[in-house]
């Protein structure tokens, strides 16, 4: 269970992401250190895709259980540097070794399908070029709740959102929906 305790944290599965081209460089970093426009791109696509792929991040009716306020689990996709209350995380990090970190996954995930949601949200951000909101410098959970609270929400928008059902396939969405039902 990623949340067995009622009154103690849960337990997570963070996914650290950066991603490199064929000749070993971090794309998320310009030659001058700097962080590159696909970085942003990246944040943007998990804020705004997280939401919608949450069946793979908290895959049963209890992992929602972890997802409460000041329960040191992310209630948003908010994201910060070095920032432990944002569902995104940038990690302090070299240009060589800069990355994302998705805080949302529980515990109870199937890592295969959390890692590849995480990659195709951020992937999805890169192709439309989305701008991520300002990043968050104090405690964000006192924010929103921007996550899906149940699981029937959050199938009903895994199965309604295009761009996921184009990138992880249609059958495989229906089939997964079918199950997590």
């Amino acid at each position: 269970l990623a949340k067995p305790m009622e009154n103690e944290p849960g337990s997570a599965m963070h996914i650290h992401q950066s991603i490199v081209d064929a000749d070993g460089r971090n794309i998320f970093s310009r030659p001058d250190g700097s962080a590159s426009p696909a970085f942003f791109h990246f944040i943007a696509g998990l804020q705004t895709y997280v939401p919608q792929v949450m069946p793979m991040f908290a895959p049963y009716v209890n992992s929602y259980r972890r997802l409460a306020p000041y329960m040191s689990a992310p209630t948003n996709v908010r994201w910060g540097y070095d920032n432990r209350t944002c569902g995104i995380r940038v990690p302090q990090s070299d240009a060589d070794a800069r990355r994302v970190e998705n805080r949302v996954p529980g515990v109870d995930v199937n890592p295969y399908l959390a890692i590849a949601a995480t990659l195709a949200c951020g992937y999805q951000g890169m192709v439309e070029a989305l701008a991520p909101a300002d990043p968050v410098s104090t405690s964000a959970w006192n924010l929103a709740h921007e996550l899906p609270r149940h699981l029937e929400d959050a199938i009903e928008l895994l199965r309604a959102c295009a761009p996921m059902r184009e990138l992880l396939g249609t059958r495989f969405v229906d089939a997964f929906c079918a199950v997590k039902e």
